[in-house]
C-alpha cells in the first residue's frame, strides 16, 4: 500500500485533535481546569496545523478524486459532503468554544463545549473514513481541482 504523505499527516492530526478533545473533556470532569485548557489549545492546534496542510495541498496539488467503484461514488459524494459540511460547522464552533473558554465566560463554554466536543468527534470519524475510501480501501483517483473532486469531471 503506497499512502499519500500529506494527507496522511494530516488525517494524522485530525485524530490527535480528537483525542486531546476527549483527554481535555476528561480532565474538565476531574476539575482539572489548567490541564484541561492546556490539552484544549494543543487540540486547537493540532486542528488548525491539520487545515494548513489541508488547505495547502487543495490550494497548490489539488485535490484527489474517489477511485472506487462507479456505483459508489454518489454514495462517497453524498458521505463527503456532509463530512465537509460537519467539519465546517465543528471548526467554527471550536473557534466559539476555545474562544469563550479563553475569555473566561464560561457559562457559554460550558453549554456549547459537550456539544462541540460531539460534533468534532464525528469529524474526525468520517474524516478518517474519507481518508480510508480514497486511499486504503480503494486507489485514490486523479488529483484535481477540489470542485471536480467532489462533483466529477
Amino acid at each position: 500500500m503506497n499512502l499519500p504523505l500529506l494527507p496522511t499527516i494530516s488525517t494524522f492530526f485530525i485524530v490527535l485533535s480528537a483525542i486531546l478533545v476527549a483527554i481535555g473533556w476528561n480532565l474538565v470532569l476531574r476539575r482539572k481546569i489548567e490541564a484541561h485548557k492546556k490539552v484544549m489549545v494543543g487540540a486547537g492546534a493540532a486542528a488548525l496545523t491539520f487545515f494548513i496542510i489541508y488547505m495547502s495541498r487543495t490550494i497548490f496539488v489539488g485535490n484527489t478524486a474517489f477511485g472506487g467503484p462507479d456505483e459508489l461514488k454518489i454514495f462517497y459524494t453524498v458521505f463527503l459532503i456532509f463530512h465537509i459540511t460537519l467539519a465546517t460547522t465543528g471548526g467554527i464552533m471550536g473557534l466559539i468554544t476555545i474562544y469563550w473558554g479563553w475569555k473566561n465566560q464560561l457559562v457559554k463554554h460550558r453549554k456549547i463545549g459537550p456539544i462541540t466536543s460531539i460534533v468534532w468527534f464525528s469529524t474526525a470519524i468520517t474524516g478518517v473514513m474519507v481518508y480510508m475510501l480514497l486511499y486504503v480501501f480503494y486507489e485514490g483517483g486523479h488529483t484535481t481541482s477540489v470542485f471536480k473532486a467532489i462533483l466529477g469531471g
